[in-house]
């Protein structure tokens, strides 16, 4: 390891995403790598300031003057931890592409930017991303002077291109409701048997269509229910997640249509509508299905979402990201905060 002397960028880079890696981060465990973070950006110049979002969990945030632009990724990884490894080509590990390979490649663009003069940027680095964006809402809520960003640049694995849009998000739990009874009578109704009608409604709908998201999609990912093959179950669940083309109140609507006196939705569900973001001129531009924090961050100006590594090997066993994508993506995040900054509000 260099740490850091007199070394390139390239070797600089990879030393911080080998590290970062090997401090476990899944959701609810954030603190140390968020610590080994401030450190960084802090001995850069920044000024630090830790957001509690709970007790031991928090976001970062980091400026130098007062940040016209963000470079925002998120802290957490989901389970489970798994330490670093490097090839030619590649380095591996929990959180390699999702997204620590973000976080250092925007550190390092940092001190590139700096060292040319630029300020009037910053960092945020959120707390659950993976699971509920709280941290994401918390840093929306508390945006205050200095801070006055007109433009987030969000890191997320996306081959370095940049992004148009993502599809939005309805998650809910379905619970039905029956009479428990022996199978061999006329008893009931089953929980299970209403559930099912219910979902075969749900999958043979339809969820929408847009010029720019692409069709609308539903998934039923997990199901429980009854107790035992001859007996009819009094009660069943089903989590069901829509990625949503439409707004979340027409989904819903759509939704609450399939469902009767058995079947109603569990408690609360979580939804957002579908998010379109900046791209810079002359950049292609796709339509991804995942999710960002950026629905969450409206206060924080326009967004763009653009990283190094793929979707496909994010959440796997075999997370990696390219050291190829890393070094083109601080070039790229050093060019895109130049030009956001010189351009001024959309």
């Amino acid at each position: 390891m260099s740490r850091y002397g007199n070394v390139s960028f390239v070797e600089r880079l990879i030393d911080d995403l080998l590290d970062w890696i090997e401090i476990p981060s899944v959701t609810g465990d954030e603190r140390d790598y968020g610590d080994a973070l401030a450190r960084r950006v802090g001995a850069l110049g920044f000024d630090c300031e830790l957001q509690e979002l709970e007790p031991g969990r928090f976001n970062l945030l980091a400026r130098a003057g007062a940040p016209e632009v963000v470079l925002c990724t998120h802290l957490d990884t989901v389970p489970p931890y798994f330490g670093s490894r490097s090839d030619v080509d590649f380095i591996y590990g929990r959180g390699a592409c999702d997204a620590k390979g973000q976080a250092a490649a925007m550190v390092e663009a940092a001190r590139l930017l700096l060292a040319q003069g630029v300020t009037n940027f910053g960092f945020l680095f959120t707390a659950g991303e993976e699971t509920d964006s709280a941290g994401a809402r918390l840093a929306n809520e508390r945006l205050a002077e200095p801070w006055h960003p007109h433009h987030v640049l969000v890191g997320e694995p996306t081959s370095n291109k940049f992004i148009r849009g993502h599809k939005g998000i309805v998650k809910v739990t379905l619970e039905a409701r029956g009479v428990a009874g022996h199978s061999s009578q006329n008893v009931g109704p089953s929980a299970v048997h209403e559930l099912v009608g219910c979902s075969h409604r749900l999958l043979t709908d339809t969820w929408g269509n847009h010029p720019v998201f692409g069709q609308g999609t539903l998934n039923i990912g997990q199901i429980q229910g009854g107790v035992a093959a001859n007996v009819v179950a009094d009660h069943a669940t089903a989590d069901v997640l829509i990625r949503t083309v439409e707004e979340p109140d027409v989904v819903l609507g759509r939704l609450r249509g399939h469902l009767n006196d058995h079947v109603q939705l569990k408690g609360e569900y979580k939804s957002y509508a579908p998010v379109e973001f900046e791209v810079p001129p002359g950049e292609s531009a796709e339509v991804v299905a995942f999710g960002t924090d950026a629905p969450h961050m409206q206060r924080w100006g326009k967004a763009l979402l653009c990283g190094p590594g793929s979707i496909l090997d994010a959440h796997t066993d075999g997370e990696k990201v390219s050291k190829r994508e890393l070094q083109e993506a601080v070039h790229n995040y050093v060019k895109t905060v130049k030009r956001l900054i010189e351009a001024g509000p959309a």
